[in-house]
């Protein structure tokens, strides 16, 4: 079954508080949607397409979204937040998605902090969090999710430039899976996001982690810097150890680590 409104709807917990819609092709979610933001957008209002001719990650690089085989998805969020801890929202809604893909699939994903998911050495999810700032207050007016998933590997394949580090959960295609996936992931994610004052899901953020622990690679002002990725905090930070034996929390930034 294609994705389809009806589809995802009839697998939410909660259809009336949300506002589903599906495309076929549009630019990017993400973009779709802060225009609706802009406009007093509601809180809940979900984009979901089945291709991206615009697909974007961190750092504005390309997300690779075939027709057919993926999840392109983005949530309008009202967050009473600080602009500081936005990165509450990326790790809630990588734990959701770890759940989901577990739940619906058998598949037990990594999280790479702070926005990837992995599955047996692969990237298979990206995650982007945008907004816009209340100046006066130092919180949000508003925020955009973005989830991409790879679900199943594209007919011909992945693009040579992604070959080696993309990778799909599913290897045939299921019936109706995309549409469960997609409400499986809203579910569990806005039970989180009512409750992300409490990080209930920062356990199972950091047992899943795929760093702690692990020698990585701390991309910084275009410097490469080998460290030790020790512990997550409370506030998502990832506590490092460099070679020189220096700690630093990080808040935000790059790193790399072999999977």
């Amino acid at each position: 079954m294609n994705l389809n409104k009806q589809g995802v709807l009839k697998h939410l917990l909660n259809p009336e508080r949300f506002n589903v819609s599906v495309f076929d092709t549009v630019d990017s979610t993400n973009n779709l949607l802060k225009e609706i933001a802009k406009e007093q957008g509601k809180e809940g209002t979900v984009i979901i397409a089945d291709s991206q001719t615009g697909g974007r990650g961190r750092y504005d690089r390309k997300f690779y979204s075939p027709k057919g085989t993926g999840i392109y998805m983005s949530i309008l969020l009202k967050p009473r937040l600080k602009a500081h801890d936005s990165v509450l929202i990326t790790a809630a809604a990588s734990v959701a998605v770890n759940e989901a893909v577990q739940k619906c699939c058998g598949k037990l994903t990594g999280i790479k902090w702070v926005n990837d998911l992995f599955l047996n050495g692969k990237k298979v999810c990206g995650i982007l969090t945008e907004g816009s700032l209340n100046t006066e207050n130092g919180g949000f007016n508003w925020a955009v999710l973005g989830i991409g998933i790879n679900v199943y590997e594209p007919e011909n394949h992945f693009d040579k430039e992604i070959k080696d580090i993309a990778g799909a959960i599913e290897k045939k295609k299921q019936k109706d899976l995309r549409n469960k996936l997609c409400a499986e992931i809203i579910n569990r994610f806005f039970y989180y996001y009512e409750n992300l004052e409490n990080r209930g899901f920062l356990e199972s953020y950091r047992k899943h982690s795929v760093v702690l622990g692990e020698e990585i690679t701390v991309i910084k002002n275009e410097n490469n810097l080998k460290a030790t990725a020790l512990s997550i905090d409370n506030d998502c930070r990832l506590l490092v150890r460099y070679e020189n034996g220096e700690e630093e929390y990080l808040s935000s930034g790059e790193i790399s680590i072999k999977i």
